[in-house]
């Protein structure tokens, strides 16, 4: 890893890489992902913008760790040799944002779906809630959601959901390192989590309205950190789009 370019908000003051470097040495994008786009938007956006600014008919492209289309925050996008690091990046501890909403549930725990099911809240106080979240804290076993890009026999998980084929989700062990609450103004939270891979914010959610004994789900998700890496240095896509579409050169690799 010790030749690959990581490029931030910071790098844009300099020269955009040239083709050699980011598909021979590898370059890491630290980007923020906006509202309502997937994450292969994202790395379509990016290969795109790389093959029309060097002219290249294939270049490899991906990502380092999913997030949702409700989700924001930060994604990281590796280019060319880098993309052999993308297993390293996606192991890393992550830090979340999160918004819940305690009273209702939906399918998909986030608002993917509207509510299907309502449950009291009133009950809900500082001190039970932090009760709660104590016992959230270590390692544990954590369900996915059913709407949910895990794979079951070839095809992910909310493809078959929407079938109407819901497919039983398997238990996996994470592990969740802080719960820090940001604001609590019955029946909404705001939380920040600091956790492993793998981990389900909207799981999250849901397991701690049922532990509760009312119902939750997830409002807002914002991926804040992952490893060394923060959304406050990562640059837009808008960022991206104007560091790379400086004049298109021939460009042989």
């Amino acid at each position: 890893m010790q030749n690959t370019v990581v490029l931030d908000k910071h790098a844009l003051q300099g020269p955009a890489p040239d083709a050699q470097t980011s598909i021979k040495e590898g370059v890491v994008l630290c980007m923020n992902k906006p509202l309502s786009w997937t994450s292969a938007d994202v790395v379509r956006k990016v290969r795109f913008a790389l093959q029309r600014r060097w002219r290249l008919k294939k270049i490899k492209v991906g990502h380092a760790g999913t997030l949702d289309p409700l989700a924001t925050g930060l994604l990281i996008i590796c280019i060319g040799k880098a993309t052999q690091l993308a297993n390293f990046f996606q192991a890393q501890d992550k830090e979340y944002i999160a918004d819940i909403l305690f009273g209702a549930t939906t399918p998909s725990y986030d608002l993917e779906h509207p509510v299907d099911r309502t449950y009291p809240w009133e009950h809900i106080n500082e001190k039970i809630l932090e009760d709660a979240l104590h016992r959230f804290l270590g390692e544990q076993q954590q369900v996915p959601p059913v709407y949910s890009a895990k794979v079951i026999d070839g095809i992910r998980a909310y493809e078959l959901a929407r079938q109407g084929n819901a497919p039983k989700m398997k238990e996996h062990t994470i592990c969740i390192h802080a719960l820090e609450t940001i604001s609590f103004t019955p029946p909404r939270l705001t939380l920040k989590i600091n956790c492993s891979k793998g981990t389900y914010i909207r799981s999250l959610a849901r397991d701690l309205g049922a532990a509760l004994e009312s119902g939750a789900h997830l409002t807002a998700l914002h991926r804040s950190k992952s490893g060394p890496y923060t959304a406050e240095d990562a640059m837009s896509v808008e960022d991206f789009e104007e560091f790379f579409k400086n004049e298109i050169k021939n460009t042989t690799v």
